[in-house]
């Protein structure tokens, strides 16, 4: 299983990644914000989302949203954005 060992709230919605296997990589969370609701809608706040935090290796905010590691993990793959060590 993959876990965030890192994360780090970047400006414009976006949120820098360290995953347990030392590849890392960038996540562009603007379009998963502007769905908005009660979950979504206060990571829209910047000094709310440069709040987030690791429970156990997924990247989390104070509100309990947070985003599954496996998938952040396979998105920047498939993306080709995932940079390996």
């Amino acid at each position: 299983l993959v876990k965030v060992t890192s994360v780090e709230a970047l400006d414009d919605a976006r949120i820098a990644l360290v995953f347990s296997d030392g590849s890392s990589g960038v996540e562009d969370l603007s379009e998963l914000i502007a769905e908005g609701g009660p979950m979504l809608g206060p990571l829209g706040d910047g000094d709310f989302f440069r709040r987030v935090f690791l429970s156990f290796g997924i990247p989390t905010w104070p509100n309990g949203f947070a985003i599954d590691a496996i998938a952040l993990h396979q998105k920047l793959e498939e993306a080709g954005k995932l940079l390996r060590p």
